[in-house]
């Protein structure tokens, strides 16, 4: 299965999301940090995931006379290429869509479960905004966003972090000969 096959799946895209960051967990805390999901499921796709290369096994150790394992993300396979996705044809790309949108619901639906979440208080988002680009335009707000977000990527667990999942989305939503109306 390539990569993007094992990203396909809401179940596997929130396994990732969880080892974001130099993380590292057991099968155990994955299955607290997916509590909607059975425990079974969890490790299937945790099983296909290192399988793919996408996850390795960090560390070992035995615990009550069974081994329990550490994984860690493999960032450089965590990842479809601008090729991969290039190639991806209209109803791939409204599949990895729907995909994309149903582990973020779920994430969502995680976070809300949880004893004490506050989304006033944890500054919880999720607003849109039509905006007028030029392709220049367009260009230079890609540029200042990945400027905004890339340096963060590498922040690793720490007890003032609390981890955010952030998914920007753009995409055009009218004909570009409209735009002079």
């Amino acid at each position: 299965m390539d990569t993007t096959e094992l990203l396909a799946h809401p179940v596997r895209l929130r396994i990732v999301h969880a080892l974001r960051g130099d993380r590292e967990m057991t099968t155990t805390e994955l299955c607290a940090r997916l509590p909607d999901t059975s425990k079974a499921t969890v490790y299937r796709h945790v099983d296909l995931l290192q399988h793919g290369g996408v996850l390795e096994v960090a560390s070992e150790q035995r615990v009550r006379g069974a081994v329990e394992r550490r994984y860690r993300l493999r960032q450089e396979n965590a990842s479809i290429s601008a090729a991969a996705a290039a190639a991806l044809t209209p109803d791939d790309h409204r599949r990895a869509f729907a995909i994309a949108m149903t582990a973020l619901a779920a994430e969502f639906g995680a976070y809300l479960d949880r004893p004490g979440a506050d989304p006033a208080g944890d500054l919880v988002g999720y607003r849109q905004h039509a905006i007028w680009l030029s392709p220049a335009e367009l260009t230079d707000l890609i540029g200042e966003l990945r400027a905004a977000i890339l340096p963060r990527l590498g922040h690793t667990p720490a007890p003032d972090r609390t981890q955010h999942l952030l998914s920007p989305i753009l995409f055009p939503i009218g004909d570009s000969r409209s735009s002079s109306r």
